[in-house]
């Protein structure tokens, strides 16, 4: 009976566990990357002002500019106002903070 217990916990957990990483996409395959162009910079908030095309991954069908938090701040010394870039985001009750980005090749 103690096993039973002990499986039944251990699979709802996992369940849980698996449920949470679906909902919140950790067990996406990776995430897409998204192409933009840099339109402003703000270092002292962490921000960054990014023009992009569609952003699938986030639920955005068509091409907009908005506010981004950034995960790390140095990712703002490597780009400049007017940069192509591809980046990656993600959403967070507080908002959408990008979390990889590189100048476009």
């Amino acid at each position: 009976m103690n096993r039973i217990i002990r499986i039944t916990a251990a699979l709802a957990l996992t369940s849980s566990v698996v449920t949470c990483a679906v909902v919140t996409g950790v067990l996406a395959a990776g995430a897409a990357s998204i192409s933009g162009e840099v339109k402003k910079i703000d270092e002292s908030a962490g921000k960054i002002t990014l023009k992009h095309g569609p952003a699938k991954s986030l639920g955005m069908e068509e091409p907009m500019t908005m506010v981004y938090r950034v995960k790390d701040s140095a990712m703002l010394k490597q780009v400049k106002v007017g940069d192509k870039v591809t980046f990656e985001a993600e959403e967070a009750a507080s908002g959408y903070t990008v979390t990889r980005m590189e100048k476009a090749k």
